[in-house]
């Protein structure tokens, strides 16, 4: 698969990320470091997946495990801030991209039993073909994210990338 569009999605969260300048959230919402915790947690499920999907190896996909307040919040705190997270996501997105990479037709096509939540609401709930994940993250997920980082930022904040 070709991944320069995911790798293109990442440069502009991480240019929002060291932008700086986020203030809180909305209440209810994540702060600027939960929203980076949750994009590093969920690389790493993506590349689990990945490579199940390499290895011929059954394999369920569940974004859940990105999503809950205390793992993002010990995620934050293990990274010392948006900082350390800045880096973890350079890295869990390399890898992921580099695993992505190493998908040809036949691997994007294996259906993955998938599970992805948008806070409350089930979004979908059954196998589908990872490389329709993958499109899902590249051109959904994560430009939200993108987006998500940009309206914490105050007006008069620091310009975006």
């Amino acid at each position: 698969m070709d991944t320069a569009v995911l790798r293109r999605g990442y440069e502009l969260v991480l240019a929002e990320i060291e932008a700086g300048g986020f203030g809180p959230p909305p209440e209810g919402e994540w702060t600027a470091e939960q929203v980076v915790a949750h994009l590093a947690a969920n690389d790493e499920l993506l590349a689990e997946a990945t490579e199940a999907v390499l290895a011929g190896a059954p394999y369920a996909y569940y974004n859940h495990n990105a999503l809950h307040r205390p793992q993002l919040d010990g995620l934050v705190a293990e990274c010392g801030g948006l900082a350390g997270l800045a880096t973890l996501l350079r890295a869990t997105s390399q890898r992921l991209c580099s695993l992505i990479d190493r998908l040809d037709a036949v691997a994007a096509d294996v259906p993955v039993e998938t599970h992805i939540r948008d806070g409350d609401r089930i979004v979908i709930d059954e196998p589908v073909p990872w490389g329709r994940v993958v499109d899902i993250h590249e051109r959904v997920h994560l430009p939200a994210h993108t987006d998500q980082l940009r309206a914490l930022r105050p007006a008069g904040g620091a310009p975006s990338a």
